[in-house]
Formats: C-alpha cells, sequence, structure tokens
C-alpha cells in the first residue's frame, strides 16, 4: 500500500472514530396476566407506561406480552428477581409463598374502602412492605389497590352463614384461611383460571377484584354477585413492579423517565379505581345476574372470623406479623 493510500486509510478510521454513535434502544418485557386491549385497567397501566416513556425520548421502550403470553400469572415474581423479566403489574399476594409477610396485602377487612387504601401507600405499613420487596430485589413503580367481592353460580355470598358448602377460589392464604373458618372449601388457582373452574364445575364460588371479574366475563358462570360496597371485606394490592438488576442497568434520565411515566400510570389507575366497582355491577346487571351487597352487621362478623383464623395465623407465622396488622388498623 503506497504512502498516499495509507495517509488516507489512516484519516478515514479517525474520521470515523470522532462520529459519536448512537445509543442503542433499550428494550424492556412487560408481562402480566390480563387480557389486553380490553379496557381492563392493569393492562391500561402498563400501556401508559410504554407510551410516555416512549414519548420521553430516551431510548427506551417498553414491549407488553399481556394475557400470560410471556410468562404465567405466578411465575412473574421469580423472573423479575432473576432479572430475566423487566416489568410486570403483578397481584403482590402471589408472591407470599416466598415472601409471607405479602400476605398482608391481600387480608381481609385492612383497607375496606378506596380512600383509606391510598392513605396506606404512604404509611409504615407499605414502607414494611416495599422494604421486603426491594430486599427481594424488586422495586415499586406505581401503586395499585383493587377492590374486590364475591359472586357464586349457587346462593349469594353475604354472611360467613352463606359460605357453607361452597369450593370458592380465594387469592390468597388469608382469605383462604378465612372461608374455610366459614365452613367452605377452596380450590386454589389465578384469576386467569376462575371462568374454566366455574364452568367445569370444580367451583361453585370465587372472589376476585372488581376489574378480574369483568375483564374475564365471569357474569356468565355465575348466578349472583356479591358488590364491594361501603363494606368491602377485598382488597388487593397489585402494583406495576420491576426487577432491579434491569433498574440498575438504566441510565439517569432513562431512570427519571420510567418513574414520571408511572405517576401517570398511577394517577390514571387512581381516577379509574372506584368507577371500575361501577363497571362490574353493570356487566353482571346486564348479564341478569343478581347483585347483593354485605351489610355492616355481615362484614363484622367476617372480620370477627378473620381475626381468629388468617390475623391470627399471620401473627404466628409471619416475624412482626402482628405489627404489621397493627401498623395497617392504625391507618385512619
Amino acid at each position: 500500500m503506497n504512502y498516499f493510500a495509507k495517509t488516507a486509510l489512516a484519516l478515514g478510521v479517525a474520521f470515523a472514530a470522532a462520529i459519536p454513535t448512537a445509543q442503542a434502544e433499550t428494550v424492556l418485557k412487560a408481562s402480566h396476566q390480563w387480557p389486553g386491549g380490553k379496557g381492563d385497567v392493569r393492562d391500561e397501566m402498563v400501556q401508559i407506561l410504554a407510551r410516555e416513556v416512549e414519548k420521553a425520548g430516551v431510548d427506551l421502550k417498553i414491549q407488553v406480552y399481556p394475557g400470560q403470553s410471556l410468562f404465567k400469572a405466578k411465575e412473574q415474581w421469580g423472573a423479575m428477581t432473576k432479572g430475566v423479566l423487566d416489568i410486570s403489574a403483578f397481584p403482590l399476594d402471589y408472591a407470599s409463598g416466598r415472601h409471607p409477610m405479602f400476605s398482608a396485602t391481600l387480608m381481609p377487612g385492612l383497607v375496606r374502602n378506596h380512600d383509606r387504601a391510598t392513605r396506606l401507600n404512604k404509611s409504615p405499613f407499605m414502607d414494611d412492605i416495599k422494604a421486603e420487596i426491594e430486599k427481594a430485589g424488586v422495586v415499586v413503580l406505581a401503586d395499585a389497590w383493587l377492590a374486590g367481592g364475591f359472586a357464586s353460580k349457587k346462593q349469594c355470598i353475604t354472611s360467613p352463614e352463606s359460605m357453607k358448602g361452597q369450593v370458592t377460589r380465594a387469592a390468597g392464604p388469608a382469605f383462604e384461611q378465612m372461608l374455610v373458618g366459614a365452613g367452605g372449601s377452596i380450590a386454589s388457582m389465578p384469576s386467569s383460571e376462575i371462568y374454566t373452574g366455574l364452568q367445569t364445575g370444580v367451583l361453585d364460588a370465587a372472589n376476585t377484584s372488581s376489574g378480574s371479574f369483568v375483564s374475564y366475563r365471569i357474569f356468565e358462570q355465575t348466578t349472583c354477585l356479591t358488590k364491594p360496597g361501603a363494606n368491602a371485606l377485598w382488597f388487593m394490592y397489585e402494583p406495576i413492579l420491576m426487577s432491579k438488576r434491569s433498574w440498575d442497568k438504566l441510565s439517569d434520565d432513562q431512570k427519571s423517565a420510567l418513574m414520571a411515566a408511572a405517576k401517570v400510570a398511577e394517577d390514571y389507575f387512581a381516577g379509574e379505581a372506584k368507577g371500575l366497582d361501577d363497571k362490574l355491577v353493570e356487566a353482571f346487571s346486564n348479564a341478569g345476574v343478581e347483585v347483593a351487597e354485605m351489610s355492616a352487621e355481615d362484614y363484622d362478623a367476617w372480620l370477627a372470623i378473620a381475626k381468629e383464623t388468617s390475623y391470627k395465623m399471620f401473627a404466628e407465622k409471619v416475624p412482626g406479623g402482628q405489627e404489621l396488622i397493627e401498623k395497617a388498623l392504625a391507618v385512619e
């Protein structure tokens, strides 16, 4: 190679090196168990997160996988802790087998209404829960508490006596313990399997969130709905979570954009939460399903059973369990 050719080659390499390379776009995978594109508020929270992050222009994209298309419902927690899954809208109690403390986020009667759920988010109770989440290698992006109720194809579930003889799906161990204490039998499964369980006769009844009752069309398989009402026995924490390993790989700009997007998603949910209960009643009523409601007396009767079953077991089996329940009950 002659002198001029060598010089031209050297200049070309130097010029190429001087040109700043574009930052490769980071793509995060977000998984959840609910139907996509059908109005489920949890799917919409994740979709908002994805849209807001893309608008931020920080070379960050979120690919959403709804309907268990990437991971099964209860597999998502382990996938996040290992860094295999980046983001999930996840019912935290599903991980209570590994972290018994999380049962407190689906504890009968601990929340009662939406306003109190909002106040719980900023309480010492949730500080303890989030510390355990972070210790496991997961971070909270957005808070979400969903109210729920009961539905049955045998008889309306109001007082504890109405549970006797019914095979019921409960979302977590605390509710299972209370329902067994009232004379019910339990068949455990994620909310995505309730419809089939009712259809095949595995279940007589189920309790789950208002959103899931509608998204999974449970009104097609039941004859009576017990709506949340003023005395909601059932509330569940279903936040948007992120793998700490994935979080740590992001730049500061990407982290800021992601948290800003999460705030938009959380605010959206806060505006929709109460409306979900109204949509629940409308959907079941339109399908010809009877709608019932627990009275304050019914609620107190259930709470008495919960204190002797799920509350007691939680306090005995979970280190600091009694103190955690007291912190939740102390929220006005």
